[in-house]
């Protein structure tokens, strides 16, 4: 369904948030331009997770059958411990996450899903504006502005140009750094043909699932992508890296010292580790509001509410961002009406970012914890109790997991909608 009438948008970055809005909005009948540093377009990492909240909004799109093809369905979350290995707790994703949302949980390569976004907002006639870097926004115009080029103006603008957003600065009007986080990461990518070649780690690669050690000081996550050749690894530990230093070559040395004392199995797998990249994690304050009172422009994604990964929710999040916003520009019978419903958008995103965000942080205490008696009692209860609310393991929370996973975007576009324009008449 397409709006009645169209605007221009020009969409600051073309990282998934961005694309996300872009499809939306493009779908809603509107013109989408989207802006990006980058001389081309591509994503680097490696891994990424796509939960039933993000793939839902996917299938509405059709995305989600060309994306799937070229993902892996993992079937099961199993929570382990550093010490030997065991299973504390075992989550089903396979089939259940399709029976009781509706939308499978995936694992795909980062430039599969950027590649998916990219084609389809091409197809929708999204334009794309590479080589440009954005350095400030007027607001008043609106427009952005370019280093080195004109001024590029549209009806409306958002930024979704990341945790190092000019257009946050923009908006505040005074610089907003990324906020380290305390941690680091390595990332890590093993080929499953080595991993095949020792009986122990068979399983690893070839079972589709979500690994997860729980340890003193850091956790490590595993799972499958690319058909099943590759194992993608991602081990969070408490940040060394100087200030000034974003990301580097990992040390491999200095990784195999630091789990010296992990479950052998574990060892095991990272002997398989050729290279590791390292990576600063980082996240933003947050901000009062989104957007720009004159009701012209608005932030999504890591540009206003950066996430850190412990639950794996940052880009489903933008994604969700972008589904909003397109829902409502869907609703919009005219401009004013466009400039009211940036404020409902952050209305329905800013809650629930701020919680998800706030849930991921504090996800790090459980999973980090040190030996000793709180580690013993969460060890207790994801071994010996069903899941309940405020489960340990919060993909099993009952609660929780509705909260997270059964978000449809449209349907509460459409409640917030209704409750607007009765309040109109």
């Amino acid at each position: 369904m397409s709006s009645a009438f169209s605007v221009d948008v020009v969409i600051v970055g073309a990282g998934l948030g961005g694309l996300a809005a872009a499809i939306a909005i493009a779908r809603a009948g509107h013109r989408v331009t989207i802006v990006e540093r980058a001389p081309e377009l591509g994503e680097v990492g490696a891994g990424i997770q796509v939960p039933p909240n993000s793939s839902r909004i996917l299938d509405r799109w059709g995305i989600l059958p060309k994306l799937r093809i070229n993902s892996m369905q993992p079937e099961y979350l199993a929570i382990r411990s550093y010490r030997d290995g065991s299973i504390l707790s075992l989550q089903n994703l396979t089939p259940l996450m399709e029976e009781v949302y509706g939308s499978p949980y995936l694992h795909v390569h980062r430039a599969t899903f950027h590649t998916a976004l990219c084609d389809e907002a091409t197809r929708l006639g999204v334009k794309f504006r590479l080589g440009l870097a954005v350095i400030g926004v007027d607001f008043e115009r609106p427009a952005v502005k370019v280093q080195g080029h004109e001024d590029i103006a549209a009806d409306f603008i958002l930024g979704a140009d990341g945790l190092k957003s000019a257009c946050r600065e923009a908006l505040l009007g005074r610089p907003d750094p990324p906020h380290a986080s305390g941690d680091m990461a390595y990332r890590i990518i093993v080929s499953t043909d080595t991993m095949k070649k020792h009986k122990e780690l068979v399983d690893f690669a070839t079972i589709p699932s979500f690994n997860h050690w729980a340890g003193p000081g850091g956790h490590a996550v595993g799972y499958l992508i690319d058909h099943g050749d590759l194992f993608n690894m991602v081990i969070v530990v408490d940040d060394e890296l100087p200030d000034d230093v974003y990301s580097t070559k990992g040390d491999l040395n200095k990784m195999h010292e630091r789990f010296k004392d992990w479950n052998p199995k574990f060892r095991h797998l990272l002997r398989m580790v050729k290279e590791a990249s390292l990576w600063k994690l980082q996240n933003s304050i947050e901000m009062e509001s989104w957007r720009h009172p004159n009701g012209s422009f608005a932030l999504l994604g890591d540009a206003c509410h950066a996430t850190l990964p412990y639950l794996a929710q940052g880009a489903a999040q933008a994604v969700e961002d972008g589904a909003v916003l397109g829902a409502l520009f869907e609703k919009a019978e005219n401009k004013a009406e466009i400039y009211d419903a940036l404020g409902i958008y952050e209305e329905l995103r800013k809650p629930r970012t701020t919680r998800v965000s706030r849930e991921s942080t504090a996800y790090r205490a459980i999973t980090h914890m040190d030996d000793g008696e709180k580690q013993r009692e969460r060890d207790r209860q994801m071994t010996n109790y069903k899941p309940f609310e405020g489960y340990p393991n919060r993909w099993a929370d009952p609660v929780f997991q509705e909260y997270l996973f059964g978000y449809d975007a449209y349907i509460i576009v459409a409640e917030a909608w209704s409750k607007y324009k009765v309040g109109k008449e």
